[in-house]
């Protein structure tokens, strides 16, 4: 797990430092690479996280009810959040200033976290393909997340910046960095002193994967919001689609 939490923390503080760094970088490329990470994670959320999800459950409409309730959760995260997971660069629910700073950390700190927990060793979807004789690595997972933390990251960066000072700044952004990492750690902890069990954990994933799909079928909605046809997020959506069918055999 150390090397998990060594690429999710540099990624979310590499991409946030690109405010700072490479001011141009919303301007010119940052639509596609949310398309691209959002189309990544809706492609390993269908073909690999959810046919998990059913196959290690007991009963298979529990966990079609929990990945609801997390679709319909991450809605009120998103509330708090103003949208950051998904691209949002603005403070438009809280308006502007730092009022809306604890909100907007809050409801970030609660997705990561939660998504953190697809991580942890030992876990619900480990054991129970094991069983069947079908491993599948969480490489592919881990990617997903990265790719959908890295823009989330620069967005959160881009929003503090522009109320607080780069100290202020980088300490949020840091506390962000860490939160995935402190959602594996803890899903990990409490599964492996049976603190929680292969239920419990199979409600984390199922909340985790609901809010995959809310996030990123929401980024496809707002990247094309007059229905016009571009073939550059288009040709991005493929091959991200097929980034995340071939790691999901390699990885």
């Amino acid at each position: 797990m150390g090397l998990n939490f060594i690429l999710l923390f540099l990624t979310a503080m590499i991409a946030g430092s690109l405010v700072f760094f490479a001011p141009n970088f919303k301007d010119k490329y940052f639509k596609l690479v949310l398309v691209f990470a959002g189309s990544y994670l809706f492609s390993i959320t269908i073909i690999h996280i959810i046919p998990e999800l059913f196959s290690s459950a007991t009963d298979a409409s529990k966990m079609g009810l929990y990945i609801l309730i997390g679709f319909l959760f991450q809605q009120i995260l998103e509330f708090l959040s103003s949208g950051i997971e998904h691209g949002h660069i603005h403070l438009h629910h809280h308006g502007h200033g730092k009022s809306g700073v604890l909100t907007v950390m809050l409801g970030l700190f609660i997705h990561s976290f939660l998504e953190g927990t697809l991580l942890s060793h030992g876990t619900l979807i480990e054991d129970v393909s094991s069983s069947v004789g079908h491993v599948h690595s969480g490489k592919s997972v881990l990617l997903g997340i990265i790719m959908h933390k890295g823009p989330a990251a620069f967005a959160l960066a881009a929003v503090l910046s522009s109320v607080m000072s780069k100290k202020w700044t980088l300490f949020l952004l840091t506390l962000f960095a860490l939160s995935s990492p402190l959602g594996m750690f803890s899903s990990s902890f409490l599964f492996q002193n049976d603190l929680i069990g292969k239920e419990g954990i199979g409600i984390l994933y199922g909340l985790v994967a609901g809010g995959f799909l809310h996030i990123s079928t929401t980024i496809f909605f707002e990247s094309s919001p007059h229905h016009k046809l571009q073939i550059s997020k288009l040709m991005v959506s493929f091959l991200a689609a097929g980034l995340a069918i071939i790691s999901e055999f390699l990885l």
